[in-house]
């Protein structure tokens, strides 16, 4: 049982901290913008439009927030995945639900209950930001993959 915990502690971590830091470089890549700059807009979802005017401390406040939430959302695949032995056979399937299911609440819970300012999505950048959750569900999915 201990080296389950190991193996699901280390999935997670290990999960998350890769998904959340390849998601800002996507981020920073889709909205042609400075990976701090992606930083203080998460940070906005505490802090709201003034975060745009802080420095390096709010960068490093959004990067804290993004892993948090990065790990968060790893623990739930993980567990999931303990559960439901298919989501080990079928990472990828289930990475890639797993991805449209973080996309929708992301977007359609989190942000809106946040003090962020959600910007309009055009349908090309609804389209790399959903290709951007496939490869984060995808991420976490690889390395809970042999997760029992």
């Amino acid at each position: 049982m201990n080296q389950a915990r190991r193996s699901a502690g280390a999935a997670i971590l290990r999960g998350g901290l890769v998904a959340g830091t390849i998601d800002i470089g996507a981020a920073s890549l889709i909205n042609m913008v400075d990976p701090l700059i992606i930083l203080r807009a998460i940070a906005s979802g505490l802090l709201g439009r003034a975060a745009f005017a802080g420095g390096l401390p709010v960068s490093l406040l959004g990067l804290v927030l993004q892993w948090a939430m990065s790990l968060l959302i790893a623990a739930i695949f993980v567990l999931a995945a303990q559960r439901l032995a298919w989501m080990g056979r079928r990472w990828i399937a289930a990475g890639l639900a797993y991805g449209v299911v973080v996309f929708v609440v992301m977007e359609f819970v989190v942000v809106p209950l946040s003090a962020a300012k959600n910007p309009h999505f055009t349908v090309l950048s609804l389209l790399e930001n959903v290709l951007a959750m496939l490869l984060y569900g995808l991420i976490i999915a690889f390395f809970a993959r042999r997760v029992r």
